[in-house]
């Protein structure tokens, strides 16, 4: 199999366990069904920006060129920190684009990655926020109407509970033992201020993540193509956006985003 384009976000679907589809192109590729197979990604020497597709021979953030990265309404502060969105008061980079993502209802949640983390969604990426994050369990804690309120909440929740991932942790799948998701919600919930309460979730389905993966690297080492221009292994699972090759190599295809390949498979 061969295929030509750029890398961007793969696409996924919750079954027994996630389905990775990568688009290249007009090829989608079936990414569990290479599990045990040795593929190649070839960069071409070409990067093309994920906003305004211009020729950029670095990329910045995941996959944008200098301009856009520094004025895009998609490299907003509010992107890390919710909490100083103000697309609900009618401002922002795009008025627009603010109005069709961040002044929307919104989550706040918890995850299992390695450990429990605080999180904040907009109501449409729920469970794939989740699967992108390597998580293999969410659960919904609070719902608001839009971005800003839910960055409140998780300002909050922030002084008691990470709200990042320990990549490696978790591509090796080294995840805290025998943690109530349900219960920790509700401990979360008792540490918010009265006027936050109002928006708790009552939904308290925990929904759980398995990953198609061979097996977990004891150890794992990080490559990417702005450092090498061909990554090839015998890919041993997927978590998260990583691929997983034989011997620990890691690789983020999100973070890769723009990156013109040649995929191929043996």
């Amino acid at each position: 199999m061969k295929a030509t384009g750029p890398l961007d976000k793969m696409k996924t679907h919750l079954g027994q366990s996630v389905e990775y589809t990568l688009q290249l192109g007009t090829d989608a590729i079936a990414m569990n069904d290479l599990l045990g197979t040795k593929i190649t990604l070839r960069h071409t020497g070409k990067i093309s920006c994920v906003n305004c597709g211009r020729i950029t021979k670095k990329a910045f953030g995941q996959g944008f060129c200098y301009p856009c990265f520094m004025n895009s309404a998609e490299n907003s502060e509010c992107i890390v920190r919710p909490e100083l969105c103000r697309g609900h008061l009618g401002e922002g980079r795009d008025v627009e684009w603010e109005k069709s993502h961040h002044v929307q209802p919104h989550y706040v949640y918890l995850a299992l990655s390695n450990a429990v983390k605080v999180g904040v969604t907009r109501a449409t990426q729920v469970p794939y926020r989740w699967m992108d994050q390597g998580a293999s369990q969410g659960i919904l804690l609070a719902e608001v109407p839009y971005r800003q309120l839910a960055g409140v909440i998780e300002v909050e929740l922030k002084k008691y509970l990470s709200d990042k991932t320990n990549w490696q942790r978790m591509l090796k799948n080294e995840i805290a033992a025998d943690v109530d998701l349900k219960e920790r919600k509700y401990a979360a919930a008792d540490l918010l201020p009265e006027e936050l309460k109002q928006y708790l979730c009552i939904n308290d389905t925990i929904t759980e993540i398995r990953y198609p993966v061979l097996r977990f690297p004891e150890k794992v080492k990080s490559v990417s193509l702005e450092k090498q221009q061909e990554i090839s292994g015998v890919l041993t699972g997927i978590k998260g956006q990583y691929l997983l090759f034989e011997g620990g190599m890691v690789s983020n295809i999100r973070n890769q985003s723009g990156y013109e390949v040649e995929f191929e498979t043996e």
